[in-house]
């Protein structure tokens, strides 16, 4: 089923060593990491490599801060990344730093290359330089007034409220961020990387698929004009490696650290630079570099045109993701608070993370939100209800009832589970395309269906008029459990560990899909996954809060250079802190006044379907709810939770066409479940309700425009 075998060498973008791995950085990680292990399950060679981006001013001036020298603080730091990625079973093959002498041999030996091929050029400019501290300025280190929107506080590099790139000395009023003092201009001699001459080349390349069409429509906007020369050099003082043939000049880290990729793989290899190259250029081995978009310029621009230079392949493909958003709020390391992977794992189990970034991630660079509501309710509605329900119901009831012994699955489940094999292709696409939405979505289907199965055929029931017949309905069902189990494998593995332990099986590959389970007997049940306690969620935000008052950690309080890895770093809002207070109660029914006035962007964000209504019932135990299925066509089945009890009967709803909000928040509802959307409806209620209903001919999943 894997087909052709694959050889595959992956990197994430390298972390910088001065601050602690948080849940920013997490998204990135995440990524790489599920689509490394579904490789893996389908039986290709694949090696990830990363590393720590170990060099610049500001580790050197952390460092000097804490009273130790760059090379501790960077081996602490080096050791703590490699704990935190751990805790949430980022499995890399090699995690190493640029701050290496395979890393310096690389880069120099690249950097005489790309020399000798013409593509450097000198050049005197003025730069900022602190007359206080007595250094000069890198970008991120000058702070000021953006010059094109006028926004203050920015730093040097670019804009983070209008997203406008500049030249330090564009900024209004810039400030050192070491004295405060106001920088003054001084010459000094650069070393530039040429990206004219590479014009038609990086042309190319875009159109034949380094990049995403989307992202290669945006990088074109830069070829309007001729490309700007790339300052490579930094003046002493400079933690990194002293540029061959100059005195007091220093590689950029944006010129060494991607080379930390070659470093890497060769460290892991055990070998020199001469072999490492070699390796590298092997046309059989495909090579996907994933990153965030914020760094998609040094990517897609600056670093093929080394490699080129230098007489190396450019990577296969760049993979780029969207930024992290914390209750809609836009994150930034320098402006707040942020939740280190430290402090998540102390809280909350990390396959909750994975698991939720899963049902974000798609295969554009679009910006994820994580709110906390739709986290818990995804994590207990899906998770726990959903994926993790099938054995965690049918392991207890086979050992207590039937000595914990498979059979046979029951006739009536073979077309169930023929259904639930048949999306094996689908999801193989779905997860080598990077679009690990689509994925959950339609392992989330399945197991409805798997889960309805096992309600409908009762085996608590069954097994006293036919212990047989239960027998092979608890097996059929833990059949679909372990089908499930190997296509979340990739997003789940300590989940997938607890199911092959508890069923009795050898690591699941993808190829075990299509070949049953033999009968025999299975180990006690331990639990998968337990239910998250909003409580803890609280906690976490506190402790967050607390961590970044005391200001403790110097390495999180320097600004952030360019090279820290893809995804933006968080400020994480608390729920209550976004609320706007309530309008004041109408007079009638009929007088609401206008909810608050919302922008064009925030009405293109609710996502309005049609959807047919499978199933109505009306809950006993609850005076206004009804519990309905809907089918939302190529998006699957949805569950909702509707207060229209009073106004419909479940006859005069099943078989109608309904609008309905597809991206709501799922919202649990206590003992009643998990409603995941919102039927739209008009009318005072509660007896005064009107569902909205298109005109004949929509159908099922269609957008509502």
């Amino acid at each position: 089923m894997a087909g052709v075998k694959r050889n595959i060498l992956v990197t994430s973008a390298l972390p910088y060593a001065n601050g602690s791995i948080h849940i920013g950085h997490l998204v990135e990680y995440i990524q790489t990491d599920i689509w490394v292990r579904f490789q893996r399950l389908m039986g290709h060679d694949v090696l990830y490599v990363c590393g720590d981006d170990s060099h610049g001013t500001p580790i050197m001036v952390n460092a000097q801060k804490r009273g130790i020298d760059p090379e501790t603080f960077i081996t602490q730091m080096n050791q703590q990344h490699k704990e935190d990625f751990a805790k949430f079973g980022v499995a890399f093959d090699n995690f190493y730093t640029t701050h290496s002498p395979l890393n310096r041999e690389l880069s120099e030996q690249i950097y005489l290359r790309v020399k000798d091929a013409g593509y450097t050029v000198r050049k005197e400019i003025e730069q900022f330089y602190d007359p206080v501290a007595s250094t000069f300025l890198a970008d991120r280190f000058i702070k000021g007034t953006c010059p094109f929107c006028k926004t203050p506080d920015q730093y040097g590099d670019g804009c983070e409220s209008c997203n406008r790139t500049y030249n330090p000395t564009d900024l209004i009023d810039p400030k050192s961020v070491f004295s405060g003092a106001t920088p003054v201009l001084k010459k000094s001699e650069h070393i530039y990387l040429r990206l004219e001459p590479a014009r038609d080349f990086l042309v190319k390349l875009y159109e034949a698929g380094f990049v995403d069409p989307s992202v290669a429509n945006k990088l074109k906007e830069w070829f309007a004009e001729p490309l700007r020369d790339w300052d490579i050099s930094r003046d002493a003082r400079f933690f990194g490696f002293e540029i061959p043939g100059e005195t007091g000049k220093y590689f950029y880290n944006w010129f060494d650290a991607p080379i930390g990729y070659l470093a890497s793989l060769g460290n892991k290899l055990g070998l020199d630079a001469a072999k490492t190259q070699k390796y590298w250029n092997d046309p059989e081995m495909e090579i996907f570099h994933f990153i965030g978009k914020d760094i998609q310029y040094f990517h897609a621009l600056f670093w093929p045109t080394m490699l080129n230079a230098a007489g190396l392949r450019v990577p296969t493909k760049l993979a780029i993701h969207g930024f992290l958003t914390v209750n809609g709020e836009k994150m930034s390391k320098s402006r707040g608070t942020f939740i280190n992977a430290s402090v998540y794992a102390k809280h909350l189990d990390p396959q909750y993370l994975r698991y939720y970034f899963a049902t974000k991630l798609g295969p554009t660079p679009e910006d994820l939100d994580l709110s906390f509501e739709d986290f818990a309710g995804r994590i207990n509605g899906e998770l726990v209800n959903k994926l993790a329900n099938l054995v965690s119901r049918c392991a207890p009831m086979l050992s207590r009832m039937l000595e914990g012994k498979l059979g046979v699955s029951a006739a009536d489940a073979v077309p169930l589970l023929r259904e639930i094999r048949g999306a094996a292709d689908e999801l193989a696409a779905a997860y080598d395309g990077r679009n690990y939405a689509l994925v959950t979505r339609t392992i989330c289907t399945l197991a409805d269906k798997a889960n309805k199965y096992f309600e409908d055929q009762a085996p608590w029931k069954l097994v006293k008029a036919d212990p047989e017949a239960a027998r092979g309905v608890l097996t059929a069902a833990l059949e679909a459990g372990r089908i499930l189990t190997i296509y979340l494998k990739p997003i789940l593995p300590d989940f997938a560990a607890k199911v092959e332990k508890c069923l009795v099986i050898q690591p699941l590959e993808w190829d075990d899909l299509q070949e049953a389970m033999e009968p025999h007997a299975i180990h006690p049940f331990e639990h998968l996954v337990q239910r998250l306690d909003m409580k803890l969620v609280e906690n976490m935000v506190e402790e967050s809060k607390e961590s970044l008052s005391q200001k403790s950690d110097a390495a999180n309080q320097a600004p952030a250079t360019a090279t820290a890895a893809g995804a933006p770093q968080p400020t994480v809002t608390t729920p209550a802190s976004t609320a706007s207070a309530k309008p004041a109660a109408p007079a009638h029914p009929d007088e609401e006044p206008l909810a608050p006035i919302i922008n064009f962007d925030q009405f293109l964000a609710v996502d309005l379907r049609i959807a047919r209504v499978l199933t109505a019932e009306s809950l006993e135990k609850s005076d206004k709810l009804m519990k309905i299925t809907l089918d939302v066509g190529h998006l699957g089945q949805r569950t909702i939770l509707a207060g229209i009890k009073k106004a419909y009967t479940p006859e005069k709803l099943v078989g109608r066409l309904v609008m309905f909000c597809a991206n709501l928040a799922p919202r649990t509802m206590g003992k009643f479940g998990t409603s995941e959307g919102m039927i739209c409806a008009a009318g005072p209620g509660p007896v005064e309700v009107f569902v909205l209903s298109p005109d004949a001919g929509a159908k099922p999943g269609q957008r509502v425009h």
